[in-house]
């Protein structure tokens, strides 16, 4: 049960039922996490589908979004990202096995995503500036600069999302992990 109780999306007015109208015609519905975080503050859920919409345009691939997003919901906790994530990720086109396989942090046979997920996993749980080692083997994996930005932007999403999330205990509504 949520910690912080929202009227209903059909109830909601204003920017807010804007908002869960755009979301419904994209996806069919309103995910409990939008659902609470627009009730709550519609101009920082726009603010999240304006910062998703950057990043499908960006040069990242759906798939290596979405690896970022579940490796930085599992290095966060966040058992609703981690769901979400997890569903989202076959829908982009990554196998049941790869999925298990970035929840567990074990390779998934493909060095660029490997890469990846191990740099997003090095930024989501420690601090300070990533050693010139890292830096060259994300960077020797084939990330531009550019993508970079796209891949802390994604962070950065996901890290919002995540903390909401724990603070919420938002109701998942996505298949849960077992």
């Amino acid at each position: 049960m949520p910690r912080i109780i929202t009227a209903p999306v059909a109830q909601a007015t204003g920017a807010a039922a804007d908002l869960f109208s755009r979301i419904k015609q994209a996806v069919g519905g309103v995910p409990n996490t939008y659902a609470a975080i627009g009730a709550l503050q519609p101009a920082a859920l726009e603010s999240i589908l304006n910062a998703d919409a950057v990043l499908a345009a960006s040069s990242l691939s759906k798939k290596e979004t979405e690896t970022i997003k579940l490796v930085v919901s599992i290095a966060t906790g966040c058992d609703y990202c981690i769901g979400a994530h997890s569903a989202i990720a076959k829908v982009a086109g990554l196998s049941e096995d790869v999925v298990k396989q970035l929840r567990l942090g074990l390779p998934t046979g493909d060095a660029k995503r490997d890469a990846l997920a191990a740099f997003v996993r090095t930024l989501a749980s420690t601090s300070g500036t990533i050693s010139a080692e890292q830096f060259a083997t994300i960077k020797e994996a084939g990330y531009s600069d550019q993508q970079l930005v796209e891949i802390s932007l994604a962070i950065a999403i996901g890290i919002f999302t995540n903390m909401f999330n724990r603070i919420n205990d938002t109701d998942l509504d996505f298949p849960k992990i077992r």
